[in-house]
């Protein structure tokens, strides 16, 4: 694993573990020589996590719309910024250039990015793996739905499998490097081939 994507919050969250927690898997991906790949802010936990990354020597690439670039939020010392037009080239380029998606606490445009991705998974867009980064209990209600989603068959068991989480930097980063795909899902009989 070369790379991976952090989505995070623009904010520090409502008590100081989150960014204690940011900083820990920024020192972590750093110490593997795995780069960050994340939104390009210099605030809040994406501005954390990529300061941890750079102060332990780390490699950053930063992906950001022009729009924010203008409102003054661009980390300006990251080891590569690229600017996009939109948020959606945006999440597309992250996607590209990751090998894998962590999802730290953050409020709607961390989960629409998070489930983005994952929803590629499923379809089989990618084989990349996506986790949760479950700092504080924060994740416990979006992991329960997922129980519930897979108890009322609206995911398959093999589906609930790829949610991987913890509480610890080192330990989504274990689950990562002994990650495996499911199968992709298809609509195609033999009847139709």
């Amino acid at each position: 694993m070369k790379s991976i994507a952090v989505f995070c919050g623009s904010s520090d969250g409502a008590s100081a573990i989150y960014r204690e927690h940011a900083i820990a898997l920024g020192k972590a991906l750093a110490a593997q020589e795995i780069s960050l790949v994340y939104g390009g802010a210099s605030v809040g936990l994406m501005g954390a996590v990529a300061d941890a990354v750079l102060h332990a020597g780390g490699n950053v690439i930063g992906v950001l719309p022009h729009f924010l670039q203008s409102r003054e939020i661009a980390h300006n010392s990251l080891s590569e910024l690229i600017i996009v037009d939109s948020m959606h080239e945006r999440k597309s380029k992250m996607a590209e250039i990751a090998d894998g998606f962590i999802a730290l606490p953050g409020g709607p445009g961390t989960m629409e990015e998070y489930f983005e991705v994952f929803t590629w998974a499923q379809l089989g867009l990618h084989e990349k793996p996506c986790g949760l980064l479950n700092i504080n209990h924060y994740y416990d209600p979006l992991i329960s739905l997922f129980d519930r989603m897979a108890e009322e068959q609206f995911m398959q068991q093999k589906y609930r499998a790829m949610v991987l989480t913890d509480t610890t930097p080192q330990g989504i980063l274990r689950q990562f490097t002994n990650y495996i795909p499911p199968a992709v899902k298809t609509y195609i009989t033999s009847k139709q081939t």
